[in-house]
């Protein structure tokens, strides 16, 4: 029977209205239709999107719970594992993860994994008054959160349900790491999702502070020796964007992803009640093809710039999660694949004019098993803009690994960790983009709860 329903669509904006307006794209299921996709779960004896689920969510429990009218208990499934599932149900790339390991999927449509877990979470904040969080009596051990994005909140969570005194020390003005600063409001609203799940996460316990910077306000040794935290976890992202270093990088016009979507979402400069300075110019290229780039571009069609993307491989290689890569194509963005940028191009006053462009071809795989491309001869052209967005990766920002004595760092920068989150310092644990370099929000969950038992473990056996 469950087969034989098709997939619930997702009722979403209109794509010419919506690349007019910060507004959330997708509207989300809604009762019926989440029960009804739900009634499409096997419930399978050996559950492969669990598996598949960096945070290991009990998927066909929490489904069954829904399908059978139960949202509350399906709400307290999901929490066993995740502080944070309004969040992941709208950004996880579920078809390469959950969703890319059911069963329903190998001859038709996987269950939407994704779609059912923000309807719950979305109705636990709707009833967040009437379900009574108590947080657990304090076990007398105190730990130190670096960073309240995904991996911070993740290990702080599980810390306290365990009974831990945890304190997340963040170094902007608004909590939340790259949910609030990387991820526009259009995918993530900041207000009606992110900064309500954050408040879930005090609900537990959980203690927060503003404007530290860790590395200049404190350091990580002053944490253990001085402020009397037992162990320190780190979990500070990946900051540092990278650029090309080609000719015209530091024309008047070209920016990082980063910079730019900072201004864009935590300083609000989409919103015309803010006067955050924002320059999109009339045509923007953005270089790069992952979740960034697709960011980047259609915050900035939204800012009234035409969009393009320039990627060096084709539509096969692109990173991007496919759902973003058909709604920037909804919204009228220009995609210039197997393009690679070799000049930024400007005038005398020091403004981009454009970009000099190769065309290339794909050879043979690299180590990533994607197809290298390498430059077609006498193939360079120009494309015309006044804005370039480089979205070519992050690294972690060097400040905390240059300010702790013994703290191992690779050749990229980021902090040196095993799987299980132990960096060299004995107290010091680390997880997400500050370990991996950028990746997902759930990956970083992942490596914040792997952590978080980790410490637990090490502070046991202290004892």
């Amino acid at each position: 029977m469950a087969n034989k329903i098709p997939r619930v669509p997702v009722r979403e904006q209109d794509p010419a209205i919506r690349a007019t307006n910060f507004e959330e794209v997708c509207y989300g299921y809604n009762l019926e239709e989440a029960q009804l996709e739900a009634s499409r779960c096997l419930d399978c004896k050996n559950p492969r999107c669990v598996g598949a689920c960096p945070v290991g969510l009990q998927i066909p429990r929490f489904i069954a719970a829904l399908h059978e009218g139960n949202i509350r208990q399906a709400a307290s499934i999901i929490a066993e594992d995740s502080s944070l599932p309004s969040i992941c149900g709208r950004v996880c790339p579920q078809e390469s993860q959950c969703e890319g390991a059911c069963i329903l999927g190998i001859k038709g449509e996987p269950v939407a994994i994704g779609k059912i877990e923000r309807f719950i979470g979305d109705w636990k904040l709707e009833h967040s008054d009437e379900v009574a969080t108590t947080p657990t009596p304090s076990n007398g051990r105190r730990v130190a959160v670096v960073g309240s994005g995904p991996s911070g909140l993740a290990c702080a969570s599980d810390l306290a349900k365990w009974g831990y005194e945890v304190t997340v020390f963040e170094a902007l003005h608004k909590l939340g790491g790259v949910l609030v600063y990387g991820i526009p409001e259009f995918r993530l609203p900041k207000e009606r999702i992110v900064a309500r799940e954050i408040s879930e996460v005090e609900k537990l316990g959980v203690k927060f502070e503003k404007d530290v910077i860790v590395g200049r306000t404190v350091t990580v040794d002053s944490l253990l020796d001085e402020e009397g935290f037992d162990a320190v976890f780190i979990g500070s992202g990946a900051g540092l964007p990278r650029f090309m270093g080609i000719e015209g990088e530091n024309l008047n016009g070209v920016v990082s992803a980063n910079e730019f979507l900072t201004r864009a979402n935590l300083m609000h400069a989409y919103d015309t009640e803010y006067d955050t300075p924002i320059y999109v110019g009339k045509r923007v290229v953005v270089v790069g093809g992952g979740n960034v780039a697709m960011d980047a571009v259609r915050t900035a069609k939204r800012l009234g710039a035409e969009a393009v993307i320039v990627y060096r491989r084709s539509e096969q290689e692109l990173p991007a999660r496919v759902e973003e890569v058909h709604h920037a194509k909804e919204e009228g963005i220009e995609f210039k694949m197997l393009t690679n940028p070799v000049a930024v191009l400007g005038n005398e006053q020091g403004w981009v004019t454009g970009i000099r462009c190769v065309e290339m071809e794909l050879g043979e795989p690299d180590e990533s098993g994607r197809r290298s491309p390498i430059v077609k001869e006498g193939s360079e052209f120009e494309v015309d803009c006044d804005v370039v967005i480089m979205a070519l990766g992050t690294s972690p920002n060097p400040l905390i690994a240059s300010t702790t004595e013994g703290l191992e760092t690779s050749r990229r920068g980021c902090i040196t960790a095993s799987e299980e989150g132990q960096t060299s310092r004995e107290g010091v644990f680390a997880g997400g983009d500050a370990v991996t370099g950028a990746a997902t929000v759930i990956l970083a969950m992942g490596a914040g709860r792997k952590a978080a038992k980790t410490i637990d473990q090490y502070l046991k056996q202290k004892e």
